[in-house]
Order: structure tokens, then sequence, then C-alpha cells
């Protein structure tokens, strides 16, 4: 049952943020006032969506072609991101409640994501 959880998790992450990045790269001004910093169209949306959409194909691809084992050390390392988002929108005007609600949270969510594959 935990292994089911564990892939399930990981798989519903990878699949989330794949989703972000588009969303980012197809609707960046809705997708920027969901980060938490509300900002004009720029260069810097795009680069966001690629990202985030790179990450979640880069997911995917360890969990089947890798392993458990791959998939856990990268949802480890890729924690660091969420947590540097919640820097960036506490730093750029945005609201605590979106830094922590939403990043802060995620964090914490893909950690939990770590520890569940390496227990499975």
């Amino acid at each position: 049952m935990l292994t089911g959880l564990a892939y399930g998790l990981a798989i519903a992450l990878d699949l989330f943020i794949l989703y972000i990045g588009i969303r980012f790269l197809s609707r960046p001004e809705q997708a920027a006032a969901g980060y938490g910093v509300p900002s004009p169209r720029s260069a810097y949306l795009s680069v966001k969506g690629v990202r985030d959409a790179a990450y979640g194909i880069v997911g995917l691809c360890l969990l089947f072609f890798a392993g458990v084992t791959a998939e856990a050390w990268f949802m480890l390392a890729v924690a660091l991101v969420p947590l540097g988002d919640m820097v960036i929108v506490l730093r750029n005007g945005g609201t605590r409640a979106v830094a922590f609600g939403i990043h802060l949270a995620t964090a914490a969510i893909v950690l939990l994501s770590a520890a569940l594959l390496v227990a499975a």
C-alpha cells in the first residue's frame, strides 16, 4: 500500500508541476497572479513555465526509467524550488498567505513524497 501511495503522490506532483509550467506558457498573467507576485507579461513568465514543465517531465522520466530511488532524490532536491519561490514572493510584495500557504506547503508535500518513496 505504501508503494502505491508513494508512486501515486510522485506522479501527481510531477504532473501538477508540468501543468503549472504549461499554464505559465499559455496564460502567464493568470499564472503569475496565482504564484503570488502579479506582474506584466515578461520573459520571466516564460522562463518559469519552461522550468516547471521540465521539472515535471524529468520527474516522470526518473520515476519510470530510473526507479524509486532516483525519484526520491529528485524530489528531495527539487523541494528547494518552492522554498525559493516562497522567499521570492515574500521579498517582492506577495502575501504571507500565498508564500506559506502555497509555496511552503508545496515544499512540505514534495518532501513527504521523497520520504514515502524512500520508504516504499
